[in-house]
């Protein structure tokens, strides 16, 4: 039959098949019964006369709780491609579809796995992915559908997902193209009717029209339900056609009142076996059969759902049961009594007693009342699902077997354990429901410890109360008295962080230091490490810097030990430490699909590249780092990620992009008030209004750095960017104030030797000093080790040269002033190197204009991708590292020789290297 009113949608959809590669897919978006399942089946009907290979997954209310349902029945047709992909996305597959014990799966690896997977079925013949109803579909499956969705780039792969109006799913934000499906309009809703109940009296005509409203299903169900369909169905009185229905009811509660009626007038055992296939979690005959057999006690044929076919509630197929649409399913149910429910739930259960995670929700299903057996088989499904890396199945199951448990601590633990489970998912209201629900209990002090910690692991405590922290530190000592040592350093790690983010004060610091001091943990522990920089970044500053230089030589090892020292050491002032720990977590973190932690490991780098004046590597870090934030639902990571890709268009010039991601920083972290990303912020204005001479703007950009009563001010950060305060101080007259302040900070460098503070240090009191002590300084300041912070060196040979050209000794001021321009030209500081230029024309010497690095001619992606092959890596195993096909990879490397005026990997490899030399050597 065709579609009426739909013309625009169909276009979109031939279009979409026609051209795979030049859109990732739609996403079809609109109420129950709208057509949006028509639509899909139009787009296979298409994309099978194209030659395009179809899969398809289908969400079911009923397997909402069993862990990659969804996506072992896309993956089903190809599964035989799973043993050809590497070894990591391999083992992680096998165990999410439960074909392999392993170890739990990360949902991203899984999701890279599927990718590669379908990206090489679609190398030898074009895919269309089929997802209905993503809002059924299992969290775990829904959120590796849109990890592939975000990621078609350059495959002939087309996704087409279908939701149901108001409904949510993880597939909805992943970048497909909507396409909203509205009501027919007047016209086309009439011609639909006339097409399929021709023989209607004006009176109904009309009256079905007015109450379908424009929904094509409510159109053909109802009219079905005239008997003027041209499939059977009793003829009833009009009150009856439609229900009996006022207009208070809704389009669904009308369809599913059809629906019923229909259901009513079935044999009695065929009503049976409809409300056991509503209720399973599978289309399979056999299980229906099966469990309808025990419940009318002698077996059950295939013929018993004849009826319910005939008056097209379901279809039949060999060995297949479908629901003509979901309303039918939920309509069902709805229509029967509890203890025909019941006695369904257990007919299934005894009929899958070798699927023991199905039997165990059937069997929850059944039980009203506290049952420990019943419980504790929802408790093993629990770790089922977790072991498979099914985190909110994993959540459900505990939650329901809390319900079910006896005894309030069984119940408590239960409940604690899911609320944790959704704190790593970053569900935040499902777990503050579930802190809630075990609040209400009789926790035991353990219990209750475990509670109050819980939820202070959402985005860093940034948006609590910073009296939280005392309070942690108080609680993490309890807890540690208990002889918990393990939960007391994670809830001191939990307050330290808040030490980062948001600004407690001297009082709670000291209490926390006096916590971590009292724990039976080594001290060099890398969490205590990370802890003490945290909370006390300048008085423990020397401890901390020595215990990361000693575990310097062995990064590597562990990524979530690299992670906690690279945290550290930016802490502490030690960046080119932060950005070795944190580019050595990196790859572990990739292996392992932690993207959760990833983003946080990448900012660092970033943040710590471009304080050291590496630009050319801080550039992919830093866009991964904002991209995978916003994907894993990390806010303020995003927002620091965006401040430092501020901070770099800042020294490369780009003034309006500056601006632009400073204030999409600023957006994102200022009602929360989080402080490094506002710190980052304000250091990225003040370098752009350094390099535009609006001196003024820039001293007072960087100098709300250093207000405590400023949102922007942060403990650590705020002794990190003396040189370029320094540098707006004294062109914009403020010499005075600049000498208090550094009197101010002083103390700090007696308490710390952090590399950055004293570099900054330098600087300023070089640059700060009177003329006869002013040349002394600079010498000094250019002995010191600046090896790897070419930036600071850069910065004090272009401020040296100008005080030489001030002094009239133009000859002598040229060579530092030269170093200075190829310093900043080789680390594409193009607003420094600029400024350079125009000292040396003052001292008498002409420059050639700066040929534009060939590196900033890529995207970050792209100049991610050429490093990486540069380094030898294959398209796979480049495709590994970013989470990418390897067919995008090879798309992205067929721009980047042109852009780069190469032809081999090894021309790449050459050119990348030349730069990296000239750039390590100023």
């Amino acid at each position: 039959m065709p579609l009426f009113g739909r013309e625009v949608e169909l276009k979109t959809l031939a279009e979409l098949v026609d051209a795979p590669e030049d859109r990732s897919g739609v996403l079809i978006r609109g109420e129950a019964g709208i057509g949006k399942s028509a639509l899909v089946a139009e787009a296979v009907s298409a994309a099978s006369a194209a030659g395009l290979r179809v899969l398809t997954t289908i969400g079911v209310e009923a397997e909402q709780n069993l862990v990659y349902a969804g996506l072992h029945q896309l993956l089903y047709p190809v599964r035989a491609g799973v043993d050809a992909l590497p070894t990591p996305q391999r083992d992680a597959l096998r165990s999410a579809l439960g074909l392999a014990e392993a170890a739990e799966p990360s949902v991203y690896l899984v999701g890279l796995a599927t990718l590669t997977l379908l990206a090489e079925s679609a190398a030898v013949r074009p895919l269309l992915v089929v997802a209905e109803d993503v809002h059924w579909l299992d969290r775990a499956s829904a959120d590796v559908l849109a990890f592939v969705a975000r990621r078609i780039e350059s495959e002939p792969i087309v996704m087409v997902a279908t939701l149901r109006e108001g409904e949510r799913s993880h597939v909805r934000d992943a970048g497909l193209f909507p396409m909203p499906v509205d009501r027919l309009s007047d016209e086309a809703a009439a011609e639909l009717l006339d097409s399929i109940a021709s023989g209607l009296t004006p009176a109904l005509r009309v009256r079905l029209l007015e109450e379908a409203a424009g929904n094509p299903l409510a159109l053909t169900e109802l009219s079905a339900a005239t008997g003027h369909h041209g499939g059977p169905g009793p003829v009833l009185s009009l009150s009856d056609r439609l229900g009996g229905l006022g207009p208070v009811l809704s389009l669904s509660e009308r369809l599913e009142r059809a629906f019923t009626a229909r259901v009513a007038a079935l044999p009695a055992p065929a009503r049976t076996a409809l409300l056991v296939a509503a209720l399973n979690q599978s289309d399979s005959v056999s299980e229906t059969l099966a469990a309808t057999g025990l419940i009318l006690g002698s077996a059950a044929e295939p013929e018993i759902l004849a009826p319910a076919a005939e008056v097209r509630l379901i279809e039949l197929a060999i060995g297949v049961v479908a629901f003509r649409h979901p309303l039918m399913r939920s309509a069902i149910a709805a229509a029967s009594t509890l203890a025909e429910r019941r006695q369904a739930h257990l007919a299934l259960a005894e009929t899958l007693h070798e699927q023991p995670d199905r039997r165990a929700w059937h069997r929850a299903a059944a039980t009203a009342g506290a049952d420990e057996g019943v419980a504790a088989e929802l408790d093993r499904a629990a770790g089922r699902a977790r072991h498979r890396g099914g985190v909110a199945a994993a959540i459900a199951a505990l939650e329901q077997a809390a319900r079910l448990s006896e005894g309030q601590d069984r119940k408590a633990h239960r409940l604690l354990r899911a609320a944790e489970l959704a704190v790593e998912s970053g569900s935040r209201a499902t777990a503050e429901r579930l802190v809630r629900d075990a609040h209400a209990l009789e926790l035991s002090p353990r219990r209750r410890a475990t509670a109050a910690w819980l939820l202070s692991g959402f985005e860093d405590g940034v948006r609590e109360d910073v009296s939280r922290v005392s309070e942690l530190a108080e609680l993490a000592a309890s807890v540690a008295a208990d002889g918990e040592v393990e939960p007391a350093v994670r809830i001191l790690w939990g307050a330290a962080m808040r030490c980062f983010w948001s600004e407690p004060g001297p009082a709670a610091r000291r209490s926390l230091l006096g916590v971590a001091d009292r724990l039976p943990v080594p001290a060099d522990d890398p969490r205590m490490v990370a802890v003490a920089a945290y909370v006390a970044p300048f008085e423990r500053g020397g401890i901390a810097l020595d215990l990361l230089r000693k575990r310097a030589g062995v990064a590597g090892a562990a990524p979530e030990i690299d992670r906690y020292l690279g945290s550290a050491a930016l802490q502490v002032g030690a960046f080119d430490l932060a950005a070795r720990f944190s580019a050595a977590a990196a790859p572990g973190l990739r292996a392992q699909g932690r993207l959760g932690l990833l983003p946080r490991a990448l900012a660092v780098q970033a943040w710590s590249r471009v304080r050291l004046g590496d630009l050319a590597a801080a550039v992919p870090v830093a866009a991964e780092a904002a991209k995978l934030a916003q994907e894993t639902a990390q806010p303020f990571m995003y927002g620091l990620a965006t401040a430092v890709q501020a901070e770099i268009a800042a020294l490369r010039g780009d003034h309006g992009r500056a601006r632009t991601l400073a204030d999409e920083a600023e957006r994102v972290a200022l009602p929360a008030g989080a402080r490094p990303v506002l710190a980052t912020v304000q250091l990225a204005r003040g370098l752009a209004a350094l390099s535009e001479e609006r001196f003024g703007d820039a001293f007072a950009a960087l100098s709300r750095m250093l207000d405590p009563a400023d949102p922007a001010y942060q403990l650590a950060l705020r002794a990190y960017c003396l040189a370029e305060l320094t540098e707006a101080a004294v062109r914009a007259g403020r010499i005075d104030t600049m000498r208090d302040i550094l009197r101010d900070v002083e103390p700090l460098a007696a308490s710390t030797p952090s590399p950055a503070l004293h570099i900054g240090l330098r600087y300023a009191r070089a640059v700060l000093a009177p003329n006869g002590e002013a040349e002394e300084l600079f010498t000094a300041a250019l002995r010191a080790d600046l090896t790897g912070w070419p930036a600071e060196r850069g910065r004090l040979h272009l401020a040296f040269g100008e005080w030489l050209r001030r002094r009239r000794r133009a000859v002598e001021s040229r060579t530092h002033l030269r170093t200075a321009r190829e310093t900043f030209d080789a680390l594409g500081m193009a607003a420094w190197g600029e400024r350079a230029r125009r000292e040396l024309r003052s001292a008498g010497e002409s420059s050639p204009n700066r040929d534009p690095d060939a590196r900033e001619k890529l995207t970050p992606q792209e100049l991610n991708i050429a490093q990486l092959a540069a380094e030898g890596l294959t398209n796979r195993e480049i495709g590994q590292r970013l989470y990418l096909s390897p067919r995008t990879v090879s798309t992205h490397l067929h721009r980047i020789f042109p852009k780069l005026g190469v032809s081999s990997r090894a021309d790449l490899a050459r050119m990348l290297k030349t730069f990296e030399e000239s750039s390590s050597s100023r």
